[in-house]
């Protein structure tokens, strides 16, 4: 790398960047914002010095974009978690195949290995580059006549000089433009507040922290220019584990588990696809049936499908026929997989008619559906033999569930599907919806405005309005950490304001109700649903 000074004022800029978003300011913009920095600092340091990314390394960037903006859109836990935590995932992929852009042919080995690579970087590649450059200096320093090094020192010393000079008059000028406008005199003491000597120990930290922040971006950066040419992958030359259990240990091991499963099936296929009647005769209610084991069906669905794939890679398969026998094996328990899946989505659906929906059965839902997509990839890549795709649709596959996720506002469907159900007897719980992100505001305003809904349910929607009202008085945030959510919710809680009035709030006594116009009162903090 020969321009190193692009470098380090790069890595210094985005480590103060840093600093002045996302200090005492939530997550919001901020992260959207400085997603983009790093890539486009990233991009000019190593641009510069003559390196280009593979066409297939700037894929990756609509991923990045994508669920770098929906820290900015979405406020609903999980969604902004897995957009912050798939982001940074797939910079760092970026980071260590930005020359040799072989990341769709990576295994789960490629991406430890790479990953473990990157965090060394991060850690030891500034200093070293340094040491580096430290040696090549010492080398020519013979060559180099002696006043090029003291005329370094002779424009230090003229910059220091200069400051010395214009210090005085600045504030001497100040002063008086100070005195001319009451405005601009506040702005002066509000900056003159910075260098306060108590807020000293705040400077050294952030001081401290924005170093910290521009040595690993140095080594992120390094590590793309020198360490992402990936010309190798993990067990393309020879396996990463050699394969040492017997065939017929295999297939006893399959063979047990497909059976177990095929008899769950049929037991499934007898009571539970049977319908209401035959669940009766065993002595449960329908939604006693339902209510059971939807978690554990989705547990056996996902460890099998790892055990799958573990033996995959361990079992001798010597023969043509061993190895169609254990794929069968293998396809057949993924369809009873399958199978059980649909029964863990059926029970859940049933489950949710009976007591609502919550973002716990909202994100297992979406979840079976990714999963399944997933078992059918693997039947498909066992049949093509083409197993080292695994982890990149694995990675699709979790890309997908968090894409439907952040697109389908889950917040927003758990109020339209809860208060389509209250109707018909199941009740508001008001406390709970009222405890949702901003992201459920707008679909709030929405039911509380149609004048089809019945009288008792608009009535506990308009309530679920007034208690987060209550709840988020401080909604008025900084631009840091502005959130399109938030200022979508500002809006439509304004077009509803007028009709809330009627809304009386009781807050005598903890915790806080609401007291409607049909004369009921609901909790806002705590579950129930309405006080007669």
């Amino acid at each position: 790398m020969k321009r190193t000074n692009v470098l380090w004022i790069t890595g210094l800029v985005l480590g103060w960047f840093f600093d002045f978003l996302f200090w005492k300011a939530g997550m919001g913009i901020n992260f959207a914002i400085y997603v983009a920095l790093c890539l486009a600092g990233g991009y000019l340091v190593l641009r510069l010095n003559g390196l280009k990314p593979s066409w297939r390394s700037l894929i990756l960037l609509v991923p990045i974009l994508f669920f770098g903006s929906m820290t900015f859109i979405r406020l609903e836990p999980l969604s902004q978690f897995l957009s912050f935590v798939l982001t940074l995932g797939a910079m760092g992929i970026l980071v260590v195949t930005f020359l040799g852009g072989r990341w769709p042919w990576y295994t789960v080995s490629d991406y430890m290995v790479n990953f473990l690579r990157l965090a060394g970087s991060m850690i030891a590649r500034p200093f070293m580059f340094r040491s580096e450059l430290q040696k090549k200096a010492a080398e020519n320093a013979a060559e180099l006549p002696s006043p090029a090094s003291r005329s370094g020192w002779k424009h230090f010393w003229a910059i220091f000089r200069g400051v010395a000079i214009a210090l005085p008059i600045i504030v001497v000028f100040a002063a008086l433009l100070s005195s001319a406008d009451l405005v601009f005199a506040q702005r002066v003491e509000d900056f003159t507040k910075l260098f306060r000597i108590e807020k000293l120990p705040e400077y050294i930290f952030r001081a401290i922290y924005i170093l910290i922040g521009a040595y690993a971006l140095m080594g992120v950066m390094l590590h793309a220019a020198q360490k992402s040419q990936d010309e190798k992958l993990v067990g393309t030359e020879k396996p990463l584990v050699s394969p040492f259990l017997g065939f017929t240990e295999a297939t006893i091991v399959l063979g047990a588990v497909v059976l177990l499963f095929a008899a769950f099936v049929v037991v499934q296929f007898q009571y539970f696809f049977g319908g209401q009647t035959n669940i009766g005769i065993q002595g449960y209610t329908y939604s006693e049936y339902a209510r059971r084991g939807f978690g554990e069906l989705v547990a056996v669905a996902f460890f099998s499908l790892l055990l799958f794939l573990g033996l995959s890679g361990i079992v001798k398969r010597q023969f043509p026929a061993q190895r169609w026998t254990f794929s069968g094996l293998g396809i057949g328990m993924v369809a009873l997989i399958g199978v059980i899946l649909v029964s863990a989505f059926q029970r859940l659906l049933l489950y949710e008619a009976a007591y609502g929906f919550t973002r716990l059965r909202m994100y297992t839902h979406i979840f079976m559906i990714w999963l399944g997509v997933l078992l059918g990839i693997v039947v498909l890549l066992e049949l093509l033999r083409r197993e080292r795709l695994f982890a990149l649709s694995a990675l699709l596959a979790c890309v997908g569930f968090a894409a439907t996720l952040v697109l389908g506002n889950v917040d927003a469907i758990i109020v339209h599907q809860n208060v389509a159900r209250a109707p018909q007897g199941k009740g508001l719980d008001v406390p709970y919806l009222a405890s949702l992100s901003s992201d459920s505001v707008p679909a709030l305003v929405a039911e509380f405005q149609d004048k089809s809904l019945p009288g008792l349910t608009r009535d506990g929607v308009g309530a679920v309005l007034v208690c987060r009202e209550q709840m988020n008085s401080q909604s008025g945030s900084e631009w840091r950490s502005l959130t399109l959510s938030r200022w979508q919710a500002d809006r439509a809680s304004k077009q509803a304001q007028n009709l809330l009035d009627e809304y009386e709030v009781v807050d005598s006594e903890w915790p806080v109700s609401i007291l409607t116009p049909a004369n009921t009162y609901y909790k806002c903090s705590e579950t129930g649903g309405a006080i007669d």
